[in-house]
């Protein structure tokens, strides 16, 4: 009879190892459920085989094909989707109201101590909720079903305490060295010589995206979500992605991430509404993402464009990574404690 290969996360001593951080992780799911249920949201489950998988030009998909039933019909391309947010936003423009959904995503390319190339979104959307308001019940969640404390990597953060908010212009001047990065609209020659003034010396072949992104890794994200968690909020236009841009200074986007013990925890959209602008938005990331990958990817959700058209209520919404929030809630270290079979 064959010996079970010990390294097998089924392999009962590995899944022993794990079963304490999978006990809170389904405690986690139920509270989480109970928060959003008592809050009038209806939990939805939307397709996780989508023809346009999701927005991010850097985020790479899986993808699949359809065969048409015994050759009746044309088969077509598929794709496991990153995210139901484009799914959720056609329910909400049908009129859902309020939903949550606790999403399976993929994304190819991903596996480290706190990424997996398979986990679980957990995504929330009410129309009429503000930017800020979004924000207060972020906070509200995240302290009804965690600990007061959470530690991660040896950073410990109190949720106690007041949620930080802090601008993306605000935290480039703070830590890096009072560099003006709302001033540089994407340009990358701005960018360029308002880092080098700042004693922030940029590559010779960076884009605007490229040094924007390694300023934040390098100088912002250290600083951020440690002793007590962090909002950074109003990212550059073009990181606007699906949010709406700010009436009070267009030059940014009403989007906000949030950081906890080190962790980057979720990404929330004040919602574009605007059908031509998205579509728009849409075009430019497709030609980016083809630009970087050499690959046709795939083609804009036209369904999803017609939603927006017929008219999306205004909203907020948030994505939250589900296992690094399983894993603030029970204390493990990677995130394949927290996953009951992980992609080995």
């Amino acid at each position: 009879m064959p010996t079970a290969p010990a390294r097998a996360p089924w392999h009962p001593e590995r899944l022993a190892a794990r079963l304490p951080f999978l006990a809170a992780r389904a405690r986690l799911a139920a509270a989480t459920r109970a928060f959003f249920t008592g809050r009038g949201y209806t939990e939805v489950e939307t397709p996780c085989l989508v023809e346009a998988p999701g927005a991010e030009v850097h985020i790479r998909a899986f993808a699949t094909r359809f065969e048409a039933h015994l050759g009746a019909g044309a088969s077509r391309p598929l794709w496991l989707r990153t995210s139901p947010e484009l799914a959720i936003k056609k329910l909400l423009a049908g009129g859902a109201g309020p939903v949550f959904e606790l999403a399976r995503v993929w994304r190819n390319g991903e596996a480290s101590a706190r990424h997996a190339p398979e986990f679980t979104m957990l995504e929330w959307y009410r129309p009429g909720l503000s930017f800020e308001g979004l924000m207060e019940e972020t906070e509200a969640f995240i302290r009804t079903v965690c600990p007061p404390v959470v530690e991660h990597d040896g950073v410990r953060t109190d949720l106690a305490l007041p949620f930080e908010r802090i601008t993306m212009q605000d935290a480039f001047a703070r830590w890096c060295n009072g560099l003006d990065l709302l001033a540089t609209e994407g340009d990358a020659a701005r960018l360029h010589a308002a880092a080098a003034a700042a004693g922030l010396p940029p590559r010779p072949d960076e884009s605007w995206e490229d040094l924007f992104f390694r300023l934040l890794l390098e100088r912002v994200e250290p600083a951020i979500g440690r002793g007590r968690a962090t909002f950074l909020t109003h990212w550059p236009a073009p990181q606007a992605a699906l949010a709406r841009r700010d009436p009070a200074d267009p030059r940014a986007a009403l989007r906000f991430e949030l950081f906890v013990a080190g962790l980057e925890l979720a990404n929330a959209f004040d919602e574009l509404t605007d059908a031509t602008e998205q579509r728009a938005r849409f075009q430019e990331a497709n030609e980016e993402r083809r630009r970087i990958t050499g690959d046709h990817g795939w083609e804009i959700d036209e369904d999803f464009i017609a939603a927006l058209a017929h008219g999306l209520p205004p909203t907020a919404g948030i994505a939250l990574g589900f296992d690094r929030l399983a894993m603030l809630a029970g204390g493990a270290r990677r995130i394949e404690d927290v996953l009951w079979l992980p992609v080995t």
